[in-house]
């Protein structure tokens, strides 16, 4: 399925954004699109799975649910202003970064609209809700810092303009305050979780970009995975940096050896199709990694228990 989106922008972002791309070469260049990558899955996926896997449970679970909801919410406006990325449309304008390398960089489908940035919103809602968790100084400062030097790089490398950055902030900033305080207000958790479902799931009528159906499926997995582990599983968290290190190592792996083995049952061209079908199927893969990740992966923890741990001293 083939989408068209919109094109609208201030001159001045263009100019803002040719200028950038003109004054900044070389190494300097690497540097600033490397940003990018403290918005990005990987890095966000690490961060989580450090926070939730090792360091605090409850401090993951909050950060984790308030990036999810961000990342759900995000692309509905994506597909609502369709908003073509800043290259389409302006031939002085590089893309140096692509959301997604393997596809081609006019697919707006893989590559997804560019209105709000994606990057800064996660950014703005994973950091921001570290710095609102943990209530220490100097990551409040890291929230304010992070995310302004990944939406700098979203700029720089050509796929946001500086309006669509500034709409993530926005969208990460009030999701940190909103979602808690739903979290506070409301005493059950199943209908909170259904809550937070009502403001996500008109996406499936009209949203047809990789982005949501990605998002969808990582929250209904988180949700259901939450609710598995606190039942089933009530893993401890571990101050063994060797267990710490191997949570997280092989966390990391099943995220992408998963998501490779149940892509396998279908076609490349399937699952690149952009229909609804295949974004379907992409949002039910992404919902049963997160369950795997979040509610069974770490009934393997007591297998490492002993990792790290000192041997009592002889009397």
């Amino acid at each position: 399925m083939e989408l068209a989106g919109n094109t609208f922008f201030f001159d001045w972002e263009v100019a803002l954004m040719q200028w950038l791309q003109g004054a900044i070469s070389g190494a300097a260049a690497s540097a600033v699109s490397f940003l990018s990558a403290f918005g990005e899955e990987l890095l966000l996926i690490a961060v989580l799975g450090f926070l939730y896997w090792s360091l605090d449970k409850k401090l993951g679970r909050y950060v984790g649910q308030n990036l999810l909801v961000s990342n759900a919410f995000y692309p509905m406006l994506k597909n609502i202003f369709m908003r073509r990325r800043p290259y389409f449309d302006n031939a002085g304008i590089k893309i140096l970064r692509p959301v997604d390398p393997d596809a081609d960089v006019y697919d707006i489908a893989a590559q997804g609209f560019s209105f709000p940035s994606g990057h800064s919103s996660s950014a703005a809602a994973v950091y921001g809700s570290i710095a609102r968790g943990t209530g220490k100084k100097l990551l409040t400062a890291l929230a304010f810092i992070l995310p302004f030097l990944v939406g700098f790089s979203r700029v720089f490398v050509g796929a946001h303009y500086p309006t669509d950055v500034l709409a993530g902030w926005a969208i990460g900033a009030i999701v940190v305050f909103l979602v808690p305080a739903l979290d506070r207000a409301i005493k059950s958790r199943a209908v909170f979780f259904a809550v937070l479902l009502v403001l996500t799931v008109p996406g499936f009528f009209f949203c047809r970009s990789n982005d949501y159906f990605s998002a969808m499926g990582m929250l209904v997995g988180f949700m259901a995975g939450t609710v598995f582990e606190e039942k089933l599983v009530g893993f401890e968290n571990t101050r063994a940096p060797l267990r710490m290190i191997l949570r997280v190592l092989v966390g990391g792996g099943l995220f992408f050896g998963l998501n490779t083995l149940f892509k396998l049952p279908f076609s490349g061209e399937f699952l690149s199709s952009g229909t609804y079908a295949a974004l379907l199927v992409r949002g039910a893969r992404y919902a049963v990694v997160i369950f795997l990740l979040i509610g069974v992966y770490p009934m393997l923890f007591r297998l490492t228990a002993r990792i790290g741990r000192k041997k009592p001293k002889e009397e």
